[in-house]
């Protein structure tokens, strides 16, 4: 069974690719912003980041609702993205060039941190600015937690340390206990002035990982469909424009503390994934559940081959039903999952056919077709 390193790196992985080389063009702010009310109190917004999946859908959310955005980066990727927005040019590590000098004089009245992974980074922007901005908001995640073998982690829960508390690299046993130094780092220079948002699975258009679109493609496609396990594993994520309104949200009310941010816990099973992405999608796709242990022996692994799924026999199902209960109180909606899907599929539609071809998640099309052979095969043994 997959153990906790194998899904912290599958999701690293994904997650420092979607920020790595994509070249965008600025159309989120036409995304449905006329549906989007102007907020009561404009805020002027510093975004630490703002370039990779989460950043743009929350930056174009922050205009619609009628903030004033800044953008902090190096200035160096996502050639036309926003570019009526003020961009100060600098680095996160104040090691690096004119590092974050250029932010001297000025004051926001919140900043978002989309981009810190380093503790020692993340200590060097909140010093920085813990006397330019009144909230500091850190997106974190839920791999900062201790036992995933545990159903129902809360924010109250237990998270991961390292012995080392200076490592720097980023890597599955890592990554985890990074984001957690980084929250701490965070609360302790802004005091009571920090909003710490620990993400699930974050899907979408723009989803450059693949690790959620695998399936509404996948489906789309019709036939038979491997499924991994019995369809009775719950499955949490969330719509990364969901995210971003939750981000704005928090800061709109002036919210403060740490909060789990992903779907409901237990009401959403892997079949009911499959059939919105069957429903949305209009396809003729039929599922064929095949078990854990069987998906095991011939190397199809959760969460990396079988994107989003987890079997509840694992030591890691806890990553999927985590307790939301808390920003559910503050006001985080989800979105209609055939809502999701449609507008993934139009989305990934829009894309070079390469690019169509070269799925980054997910098993290949021979693959699917020789475990679904070998699996009727061990279903119907010969006489």
């Amino acid at each position: 069974m997959s153990t906790r390193r194998q899904f912290i790196t599958s999701t690293l992985s994904a997650s420092l690719a979607a920020t790595a080389g994509l070249k965008m063009t600025n159309t989120f702010a036409k995304d449905k912003s006329n549906l989007v009310p102007t907020a009561k109190k404009p805020l002027k917004i510093l975004f630490l980041g703002g370039t990779g999946f989460l950043g743009p859908h929350t930056v174009s959310h922050a205009i619609a609702r009628g903030h004033e955005v800044t953008l902090f980066n190096r200035g160096r990727s996502k050639e036309g993205l926003f570019p009526e927005l003020e961009t100060i040019i600098g680095d996160r590590d104040p090691k690096i060039g004119t590092g974050l000098d250029n932010l001297n004089g000025r004051h926001w009245d919140c900043v978002i941190d989309t981009s810190g992974y380093v503790p020692r980074i993340v200590d060097a922007s909140t010093k920085q600015l813990q006397n330019q901005c009144d909230q500091y908001l850190f997106i974190s995640s839920i791999s900062v937690y201790k036992d995933f073998n545990k159903i129902g982690l809360n924010e109250e829960s237990s998270v991961v340390t390292l012995k080392d508390k200076t490592v720097e690299s980023i890597n599955g046993e890592t990554y985890g206990p990074l984001k957690a130094y980084s929250e701490q780092a965070a609360e302790v220079n802004f005091n009571n002035k920090t909003t710490i948002i620990r993400p699930g699975l974050i899907v979408g258009p723009r989803d450059r990982t693949d690790r959620y679109t695998y399936w509404p493609v996948r489906v789309a496609k019709g036939g038979e469909v491997l499924s991994p396990g019995d369809g009775k594993d719950f499955v949490q994520y969330i719509d990364v424009r969901d995210l971003g309104a939750f981000i704005i949200h928090c800061l709109e009310q002036k919210t403060m503390g740490i909060f789990n941010a992903t779907s409901a816990m237990n009401t959403e099973t892997s079949l009911d994934m499959l059939n919105f992405c069957k429903q949305a999608s209009g396809s003729n796709a039929s599922f064929t559940w095949v078990d854990a242990d069987f998906l095991e022996e011939k190397n199809v692994t959760p969460w990396s081959n079988m994107p989003v799924w987890i079997p509840r026999q694992s030591e890691m199902a806890g990553l999927s039903q985590v307790s939301v209960n808390k920003a559910e109180r503050q006001g985080l909606v989800i979105r209609s999952r055939t809502e999701t899907v449609q507008d993934t599929l139009t989305w990934f539609g829009g894309l070079s056919e390469a690019r169509r071809k070269s799925l980054r998640a997910g098993i290949s099309k021979q693959k699917e077709a020789e475990i679904l052979t070998a699996w009727h095969t061990a279903e119907s043994p010969p006489n």
